[in-house]
């Protein structure tokens, strides 16, 4: 394996690691070289985003080594954060709006079993943009958090009330998930043109 390669791979593995990271020992044992090898690949790396003024840094934090953003930059992030709009909201942050907004209150386990995949990000997406938020405790094994959507929620979709929600089929079966994601789609839609002659 050549060295541009090597680093292109780094490059990609803390991309994939996240916020946790990860170690010169871990990286080392996944590409199958010496770890002072992966030490100069994370060094060239680095250097190579900052010289070519990247949007992204390689940090060490606490002994292990994650791409993230730059400081500089932070304003731009937040007004992303806190303007949510069709683009800005994934396939898996909809669908799991969707399923709050249609059967609220609701834990994460039961927005799970009804998306039949992991939903912790994309609620961790829509709690940070104030489209849902935490409205209580279930009486269940463990109290888990209860979700619901805020007053963004209906501010941002027109929506005078719940009440005013796009009539859905009401979740009869997990297949319903793709009407009730497209009536929130459709509501969005209308809403952007609204949004974009506000900005102009």
């Amino acid at each position: 394996m050549d060295f541009p390669k090597l680093k292109s791979i780094i490059e990609g593995l803390l991309f994939l690691a996240g916020d946790e990271g990860l170690s010169v020992k871990q990286i080392a044992e996944v590409v199958d070289h010496r770890p002072e090898l992966v030490e100069d690949a994370l060094r060239e790396l680095k250097e190579d985003l900052m010289r070519q003024q990247r949007g992204i840094q390689v940090m060490q934090i606490a002994g292990s080594f994650q791409l993230t953003t730059l400081a500089e930059h932070a304003s731009f992030y937040e007004k992303l954060a806190y303007s949510p709009s069709r683009s800005s909201l994934s396939q898996a942050a909809l669908e799991t709006l969707a399923i709050v907004a249609y059967r609220q209150p609701i834990t994460r386990v039961e927005i799970e079993e009804i998306r039949g995949v992991k939903s912790e990000r994309a609620i961790q997406t829509l709690v940070n943009k104030d489209l849902i938020e935490e409205t209580g405790r279930a009486e269940a094994i463990g109290r888990p958090i209860l979700y619901g959507t805020t007053k963004s929620f209906l501010d941002y979709f027109g929506l005078p009330s719940l009440q005013d929600l796009p009539e859905p089929q009401l979740f009869e079966s997990t297949e319903d998930l793709e009407e009730e994601t497209q009536l929130l789609f459709e509501k969005l839609d209308g809403r952007q043109l609204t949004i974009d002659d506000v900005d102009n």
